[in-house]
């Protein structure tokens, strides 16, 4: 059997579980195609990223399985995924990778809401009378 990486990448609830084999650059998410998955959502520059930074273009095909979050969110947790896995196959890729920011994970997540309050920082219309 050929060698296979794996790594997960994650973005705000979005968790993208991510097997790179070496192959000709096919990219398999939940069973579908990338345009078939994300529909007309242009964000595939955002996975071909990780591939171009390293110049591993049509080396590699994707295996990946998403859950959680919005259609946003699992493109970026999915290029996370991507990037890691590429520095399990080869560790010399990390300096590059980590130039153009594709190692480190997105911290940013949703503010709870505040009782008292209509959200996170909204607040209900205040009346005098």
């Amino acid at each position: 059997m050929a060698q296979r990486f794996y790594a997960t990448g994650k973005r705000k609830k979005a968790v993208a579980r991510v097997w790179l084999t070496p192959g000709t650059g096919t990219v398999l998410v939940n069973q579908q195609g990338l345009e078939e998955y994300f529909g007309g959502i242009n964000l595939t520059h955002k996975l071909i990223k990780p591939f171009q930074v390293t110049d591993t273009t049509d080396r590699f095909d994707v295996v990946a399985t998403l859950k959680g979050g919005g259609k946003s969110a699992q493109v970026d947790a999915l290029a996370h995924g991507i990037s890691k896995a590429l520095m399990e196959s080869d560790m010399e890729l990390r300096t590059d990778l980590k130039r153009a920011g594709l190692i480190s994970r997105d911290p940013r997540n949703k503010e709870r809401k505040k009782y008292g309050q209509k959200g996170a920082r909204a607040k209900f219309q205040f009346s005098k009378r």
